[in-house]
């Protein structure tokens, strides 16, 4: 008897223990929802300014190309996104950030000896509210495994008395 008491608590212990990790997963600092993003890129001398730009994961953006000197492009990796931007014509491209993670941007045109060098970036943060409720979800399921694990303990002590 004094066995499936331990078992008890021990079960119940674990159920805690693993409800509290879940609640120390670190989460992202809560972020606006995914909007409507308008960048204004400047293009010229090899660089791009800004050289890095942070959206949210679902976000619309939309990215105007400016170039200043010469013709340039903006590629981004993994977006399929190509834009051109002669002198003096911006050029306009719209899509939904739908991955997380850091996307290089790159000069599609070539434009000059270090045309290889212009390069930016793209960083995509997570979607705060998807992760809140997945972490949510996660402390839930913890649970009911725990409740269910507590009841077929004191399911397994009735039937052994019964005996």
């Amino acid at each position: 008897m004094a066995t499936r008491s331990r078992r008890r608590i021990l079960i119940a212990m674990l159920t805690a223990v693993l409800a509290m990790a879940a609640l120390l997963v670190p989460l992202p600092v809560g972020g606006p929802p995914p909007q409507s993003r308008a960048v204004l890129i400047e293009a010229r001398s090899f660089a791009y300014q800004p050289a890095t730009i942070h959206v949210n994961r679902g976000d619309r953006v939309t990215i105007d190309l400016m170039s200043l000197d010469a013709v340039h492009g903006l590629s981004i990796d993994g977006y399929g996104v190509n834009i051109n931007a002669e002198p003096g014509r911006n050029a306009q491209v719209t899509f939904v950030a739908d991955r997380e993670g850091k996307f290089k941007m790159r000069c599609s045109v070539t434009c000059g000896a270090l045309h290889p060098f212009m390069i930016g970036e793209m960083v995509v943060a997570p979607h705060t509210a998807v992760a809140r409720s997945l972490l949510a979800t996660l402390i839930v399921a913890v649970g009911a495994a725990g409740v269910v694990l507590l009841r077929l303990s004191t399911e397994n002590n009735h039937d052994n008395t019964a005996l």
